[in-house]
């Protein structure tokens, strides 16, 4: 019962410090003290010590030299240089799965998923909540496709870095119209991939994935060019330090 107690408490603590990290409350470089923490949250520090070692394995904290955590800074470099990554992994799990062919009851739970994902679409608008789960099960589904389980924990490894995701830096509310242009030629990327891997066109699904995963360095370059006041409503952002 008390191990049961522990484990809930550490899953509130993850909660509350990861949100705090990705909406800006805790910016880089923030040293952060497990009694503090625990007085703060109302919980000892056992389950203190667990959030923060699960939050240094999701790469939002940094181990200081001296014991404990801070938080952790991303330059914009890092977030183009994981996006590039993903790309590749999601590439090459794209030709395998064309060259190793997929079941046809996966290839429809894929195109099940498309459909539900086309009635989020409303005009200039898309309900973002419904869009980034819809999003990332097509992903998942689309690595398990590869029939590699190393492709698919090396994946999943990179797209639990907050600014890695196929959603990343979604959660802006100003710019609709754009967005939802944006994730509208996206999904037709999604569409031409799933066709690609259906004909065994190994190459085509390939390099379809690769172009498919720099959407969101899109996003992000699309979101920086504006004035600050601008990206205020984009929580994601203040994990860039640059």
């Amino acid at each position: 019962m008390q191990e049961e107690k522990s484990s809930t408490h550490a899953q509130r603590a993850l909660i509350a410090l990861r949100k705090r990290i990705l909406g800006g409350e805790l910016p880089g470089g923030t040293r952060l003290f497990e009694v503090a923490l625990a007085e703060e949250l109302g919980i000892s520090r056992t389950p203190i010590r667990a959030a923060l070692s699960r939050l240094a394995e999701e790469a939002l904290l940094d181990r200081a030299p001296g014991g404990g955590f801070v938080v952790r800074s991303f330059a914009v470099a890092d977030v183009v240089d994981t996006i590039e990554v993903r790309g590749v992994l999601e590439g090459t799990a794209a030709r395998l799965a064309a060259e190793r062919g997929v079941p046809p009851p996966m290839l429809a739970e894929a195109r099940d998923l498309l459909r539900q994902i086309d009635r989020v679409f409303f005009g200039q608008s898309v309900d973002m909540e419904e869009y980034s789960k819809l999003n990332a099960a097509f992903h998942r589904l689309m690595a398990r496709m590869s029939q590699s389980d190393v492709l698919c924990r090396e994946i999943e490894r990179i797209t639990a870095l907050p600014f890695a995701s196929p959603s990343a830096f979604l959660d802006d509310q100003s710019h609709q119209a754009a967005l939802a242009k944006t994730l509208s030629a996206a999904q037709d990327q999604h569409r031409a991939l799933i066709e690609a891997i259906a004909n065994r066109e190994g190459f085509r699904a390939e390099s379809l994935a690769r172009e498919h995963a720099r959407a969101a360095r899109r996003n992000v370059e699309f979101l920086l060019s504006h004035e600050a006041a601008l990206r205020e409503g984009v929580p994601s952002l203040a994990i860039l330090s640059s």
